[in-house]
């Protein structure tokens, strides 16, 4: 999260990608560097025991939200 606060401080549009377990802790997080609108994608969770192909799964399925975080210039 604190690189995401770097670059959107620098004006690089930037999203904090995390597991839906981790919604708490990025909201407070966000807040406590000042950004609390950061923006921000929780995808399902865990992912440490999912295999390569449920990991390029996965990306294809939260893929356009992540880009359109990045490209919606708000």
């Amino acid at each position: 999260m604190h690189d995401i606060s770097d670059l959107e401080l620098r004006g690089i549009p930037g999203v904090f990608v995390a597991t839906e377990e981790f919604i708490s802790a990025g909201t407070a997080q966000s807040v406590s560097l000042g950004l609390p609108s950061m923006k921000r994608v929780y995808t399902t969770h865990p992912v440490q025991d999912r295999t390569d192909e449920e990991m390029v799964a996965m990306a294809d399925q939260f893929f356009l939200e992540i880009l359109s975080c990045i490209t919606s210039g708000e």
